[in-house]
């Protein structure tokens, strides 16, 4: 039977690098963001399936589910870098609600729509879920917060023969790490291979994460083979961490 898949922020980056890679296993994979047009984009002539939904939306959420997934992977996420002193509470709140509420909307009407045994729920969280960071004190505990209910979730759905891991990674090169890369060197005025360099610092490999590497580290969750790996946070940083 062929295994239906839903990639939350999918028309984009790591997501859209991961509803590529189950649909080339020959999945039925749908992908999801609040903007149709990267969704098209990203599922032009690939048969992804698009359904747009904001994961801050209770309802939208819900919609999503009106038959079962079996892989369920939870990637909308949102990131910008201040220290605690310039960050504004809106922002603060803005961040915890995509990043660690959007996670536990889409895992709880994953499970509400009746998630069968085999079942994998697959969030992507970030190695600031497993260390701190000055200048991302909202993603950080946005990030922290997702690690912690992956491990609760786990431990709720073993007996059913459902899996919830959560995917680590340091920075990838997508939209997210390219904005780093320009305020770094807006903000101490330097050329983009040193802002690289400085982005990548904590990376023994030096160099940023490839988007396939997330999704082929999602596709082996998701796999038979990773049937006990549960409530774990598997990290893809070369070291870091």
């Amino acid at each position: 039977m062929t295994r239906r898949v839903l990639v939350t922020g999918g028309g984009t980056g790591i997501g859209r690098a991961i509803a590529h890679a189950f649909a080339a296993q020959g999945c039925q994979v749908a992908i999801s963001g609040r903007r149709r047009e990267p969704l098209e984009q990203a599922a032009a002539g690939t048969g992804l399936e698009i359904r747009p939904a904001d994961v801050t939306d209770e309802a939208q959420v819900e919609a999503l589910f009106d038959t079962p997934f079996d892989v369920v992977v939870a990637n909308a996420g949102i990131g910008a870098a201040a220290r605690i002193e310039d960050v504004e509470l809106a922002d603060w709140q803005q961040t915890l609600t995509v990043n660690m509420t959007g996670t536990f909307l889409t895992f709880r009407a994953a499970l509400r729509a009746g998630m069968q045994p085999g079942g994998r729920l697959i969030a992507i969280a970030s190695t600031a879920s497993l260390q701190g960071g000055a200048h991302i004190p909202a993603y950080a505990a946005s990030k922290h917060g997702v690690l912690g209910l992956v491990r609760s979730v786990a431990q709720g759905v073993a007996k059913r023969g459902i899996t919830c891991n959560a995917i680590c990674p340091g920075f990838v090169d997508t939209e997210l790490a390219q904005t780093a890369i320009n305020g770094l060197m807006e903000r101490h005025e330097i050329p983009r291979e040193k802002a690289l360099a400085m982005v990548v610092g904590g990376n023994p490999m030096q160099r940023l994460i490839a988007p396939e590497e997330v999704a082929a580290t999602a596709l082996f969750l998701a796999s038979e083979g990773a049937a006990s790996i549960n409530g774990h946070a598997m990290s893809v940083s070369g070291g870091e961490i």
